[in-house]
C-alpha cells in the first residue's frame, strides 16, 4: 500500500506498445495473493468439532512496516534500472508535476527541437488512456504507455517492464513523465539519474512550501508557462525564495513550453546531463 495516499499494493499496471495498441502486458505489482490450508501433520487426525482453542492468525504488520517492505523492494529495483542505464550510457531523467503544469507540452517541444541531436525515448505514465503517449509519438519519438490503473505513481518494475518494450538505443536519453501528483511519486526511485520537478504560473507560489518533499527530492526545477504572467499576480522571486527555503541547492528555470521563451536553458542542461552520464560510464 503506498505509504502516502492508500493505493492498493495489488495494482495492476498495463503497458501498451503504440505500435501494437491492441497488445498489452499487465503485471500485478507489489503483491500477490495465496491461500492457507489448515493441513495437520501425520498421525494427528481428530475431528474439527474440537472446543479448545485453534488461534491461526499471523503477526500483524503495521503501516510502517508495510511502507518499509514496499520501498525496499522498490529500491532494489531501482537500482537495477540505475545499472542498466549506466551499462548504456543513457540519461534517464523523471519529470513530476501536478496534472496540467505542461509536461507533456515540455517533452513535445524538447523532441521537436533538440531530437535530432540526442535521440530521445519516452514512457508515459497515466492511471489510463494513452493520449499523451500519442501525443509524444506524433512528435517524433518512440514511446510506451504504462497504466497504472488505481495507482498514482510510476514505480520501478513498472519502468523495468516499459524499457523491456522501449528498448533505449545505447547513448540516448529516457524521458519518463510520472502519473500527474505531486505526493506518492517522490517516494519512489525509479532509478533515474535525476528528478525534474514542474510547476506552472497557474499554480501559486507556494507549490514549494506545500509540497516539500517533492521539491527537496528534485534535481532541477521548472517553472513552467511564463508567457501568461502578465494576466496572474504571480511573484517568480517569491517561488524562487519559497523553493529555497526546501531545497537550497537545485537549479530552477523558468520557461514556456508553449512559446519556448526560456528553453533554450533547458536545452543546455539537458546537453549537460547526457554528457555527464555517458562520462560517469566512460571513467568507470
Amino acid at each position: 500500500m503506498c505509504a502516502t495516499c492508500g493505493c492498493s499494493d495489488g495494482t495492476t499496471a498495463a503497458i501498451v506498445d503504440l505500435a501494437d495498441p491492441h497488445r498489452h502486458d499487465h503485471t500485478h505489482l507489489h503483491g500477490h495473493a495465496h491461500s492457507h490450508d489448515h493441513v495437520h501433520p501425520p498421525g494427528h487426525d481428530h475431528p474439527h468439532d474440537h472446543d479448545h482453542p485453534h488461534d491461526h492468525s499471523h503477526p500483524a504488520i503495521t503501516p510502517i512496516d508495510l511502507e518499509a517492505r514496499i520501498l525496499a523492494k522498490n529500491d532494489a529495483l531501482a537500482q537495477k534500472n540505475r545499472g542498466w542505464f549506466a551499462g548504456r550510457e543513457i540519461l534517464a531523467l523523471n519529470l513530476l508535476s501536478a496534472p496540467g503544469a505542461g509536461k507533456t507540452s515540455l517533452i513535445e517541444r524538447t523532441i521537436a527541437d533538440l531530437g535530432g541531436e540526442l535521440p530521445m525515448f519516452v514512457i508515459e505514465g497515466d492511471q489510463a488512456t494513452v493520449n499523451d503517449a500519442e501525443r509524444i509519438r506524433a512528435a517524433g519519438a518512440p514511446v510506451v504507455q504504462v497504466n497504472t490503473g488505481t495507482g498514482c505513481h510510476l514505480d520501478a518494475e513498472m519502468v523495468a517492464r516499459g524499457l523491456a518494450r522501449l528498448r533505449p538505443e545505447p547513448g540516448s536519453t529516457v524521458l519518463i513523465e510520472n502519473v500527474g501528483n505531486l505526493v506518492c511519486p517522490a517516494l519512489f526511485d525509479l532509478g533515474e539519474r535525476g528528478k525534474v520537478v514542474i510547476f506552472s504560473v497557474t499554480e501559486g507560489e507556494d507549490k514549494p512550501l506545500k509540497y516539500p518533499h517533492m521539491f527537496r527530492a528534485a534535481s532541477l526545477v521548472i517553472i513552467n508557462k511564463i508567457d501568461l504572467l502578465p494576466h496572474l499576480d504571480f511573484s517568480l522571486a517569491t517561488a524562487a525564495a519559497n523553493l529555497r527555503k526546501v531545497n537550497p541547492t537545485a537549479p530552477m528555470l523558468k520557461l514556456s513550453a508553449r512559446t519556448g521563451q526560456g528553453m533554450s536553458d533547458w536545452y543546455e542542461w539537458l546537453r549537460r546531463q547526457s554528457a555527464d552520464a555517458q562520462r560517469d560510464i566512460y571513467l568507470s
